[in-house]
């Protein structure tokens, strides 16, 4: 049996409405009187670091400014119309972003709810990058944003298009425009090339980075009204900031948090009608890389709507979210726990960024670090200087290697379709997951992803899919870091043609590769079954969806 409440409120920039299903009323509405009395939303309105914990207090110290960004962004909105315009003089009306995980995401569903175009740039497969290199160079300008400014990926992009732009007899100086964290080495090297550069607010972390200079300066720059944007968020932000029990945030939070202590850890995201259809993807990476380590965490599991697989779950581990404006009390998940979420893109942004961090709390983590991210990168790494054994695999198949880390496949196991089978039979029915993951050209190759609702049907769990590498930004954490209740499976393929990186003694197709290659050895070495099916001839990738359906 399933109990409702609602919360709703009106504010200059729309009103927002929630509501909230739970199956144990009583530990939910604990969990929102301990808040209140705790002080916790006013607190973290405060920035108070103190509030998960000792050991995550220096972490939380330097990643909290996300809390007030509708205010402190406000300086940029007038700045990247000034250079819209300049830009638009010039006949430069394309624009493309080069980022990874949260440099990417949020510009990504913002120009996507605004209708406007920006392309996106958030992969070292070659075939996708020749295309973004390819077209309309002579009216693109392009934005390198990394907050570290040592990301690999968003480094090697950048590479590419100067030597395009220099090779077209372009400077590229006039159209490289470069966002990251004061200091970082790309800030450096950068401001001595003469680029224009967006120095963002080193006190947020990249996924709560939405409304700095990494949300905003590709999307105002394609066109996005950005003092809207701001105020959607300020319309809610001292809603979110009270110590109510009727605040948002707050119940958001504890009913994340006191799903995931009575074991129901999965969060099955569902566009239900909304004009931010790509907002799933989003939140996807707040909640896995916030929550996802120590071994707990939430699992975000993105779904195509409320007609797809697992939208209202059959198992009794998954809370149901839905953003849009349409809400329907049938629509219940057999677990209990359900939250229906009507609010403009802005609000919804510092709501879930408030939720997450409320939930982190209630979990006991730190929900600002990320430390299964960089083993990935070390592995990855590692491949490209020659210290990683590669792989060989276990068959072959036709045009598809076969390649299983461990002892899990059976042996004389010698076709895709029996080696999936055995993957999907060592599934927990209770509590586990399917983890896809397509290191390939998801614009070219974007019905793979149709595998996702296939398995759904297949297994009765949930399934996640992830394009790489830019998934290891985001739900890799959870993958290495939370329960070890998944099961992986990767896909790889031979490009058209591979692409060189200038000045780097690797290419596009061998840094893909090594990505692949290392993140699966990571998750391999902490136990977890990861079967790699190959493509040396991108034409048999319908003979894995075959496979998978």
């Amino acid at each position: 049996m399933t109990d409702w409440s609602t919360v709703k409120g009106a504010a200059d920039q729309g009103d927002y409405e929630l509501y909230f299903g739970y199956r144990d009323e009583h530990s939910f509405v604990r969990e929102i009187e301990q808040l209140v009395g705790e002080r916790v939303a006013s607190r973290l309105a405060a920035q108070d670091r103190t509030l998960w914990g000792p050991e995550a207090e220096e972490e939380a110290g330097k990643r909290l400014s996300w809390v007030g960004l509708a205010d402190s962004s406000r300086p940029l909105v007038d700045e990247i119309a000034e250079l819209r315009s300049q830009q638009h003089e010039y006949g430069l009306t394309r624009v493309v972003l080069c980022g990874m995980g949260g440099s990417s995401l949020a510009p990504e569903v913002i120009c996507e709810a605004a209708g406007v175009d920006l392309t996106v740039l958030d992969s070292s497969d070659p075939d996708f990058v020749r295309t973004a290199l390819e077209t309309d160079l002579d009216s693109s300008v392009v934005v390198v944003s990394s907050k570290s400014g040592g990301t690999v990926e968003t480094d090697s992009q950048r590479r590419a298009f100067e030597r395009a732009f220099t090779e077209a007899g372009i400077d590229p100086r006039e159209r490289i425009i470069v966002v990251t964290d004061p200091g970082s080495p790309l800030d450096q090297s950068a401001t001595e090339a003469g680029y224009r550069v967006f120095r963002a607010d080193p006190d947020v972390g990249g996924r709560y980075s939405a409304l700095t200079a990494f949300g905003l300066v590709p999307s105002g720059l394609a066109g996005v009204d950005l003092g809207r944007l701001l105020d959607e968020a300020a319309s809610i932000s001292d809603t979110l900031a009270t110590d109510d029990v009727d605040n948002p945030g707050l119940r958001l939070g504890a009913l994340l948090g006191a799903a995931n202590l009575a074991a129901v850890d999965k969060l099955v995201l569902a566009d239900n009608g909304s004009p931010y259809p790509g907002f799933g993807d989003w939140a996807e990476q707040l909640i896995a890389e916030s929550t996802g380590k120590d071994g707990k965490g939430i699992l975000p599991v993105v779904v195509e709507g409320l007609d797809a697989p697992n939208y209202a779950p059959s198992s009794a581990d998954e809370v149901l979210a839905t953003f849009g404006p349409v809400f329907d009390f049938d629509t219940v998940p057999t677990s209990g726990w359900g939250v229906f979420v009507n609010a403009p893109l802005g609000a919804q942004i510092l709501l879930w960024e408030y939720a997450t961090a409320i939930a982190g709390r209630i979990l006991g983590i730190n929900p600002f670090d990320q430390p299964d991210v960089e083993s990935a990168k070390a592995a990855a790494r590692s491949m490209l200087d020659g210290g990683g054994d590669s792989p060989e695999p276990a068959f072959a198949d036709g045009v598809i290697d076969v390649y299983a880390s461990g002892d899990w496949l059976p042996d004389g196991t010698g076709t895709v379709a029996d080696a999936v089978a055995a993957l999907l039979k060592g599934l927990d029915p209770n509590h586990g997951y399917v983890s896809v993951q397509a290191y390939l050209d998801r614009h070219r190759d974007a019905a793979l992803a149709e595998v996702r609702r296939s398995l759904a049907d297949i297994t009765g769990r949930p399934v996640t899919f992830g394009w790489g590498p830019r998934f290891l930004h985001s739900t890799g954490q959870y993958h290495k870091g939370g329960p070890a209740t998944g099961v992986y499976l990767q896909i790889t393929g031979t490009p058209l043609a591979d692409l060189e990186i200038p000045d780097r003694p690797f290419t596009f197709q061998t840094f893909i590769t090594a990505q692949a290659v290392g993140d699966g050895k990571v998750l391999a070495d902490h136990g977890r079954p990861v079967l790699r099916l190959h493509v040396n001839d991108l034409g048999a990738l319908s003979i894995i969806r075959e496979a998978l359906a």
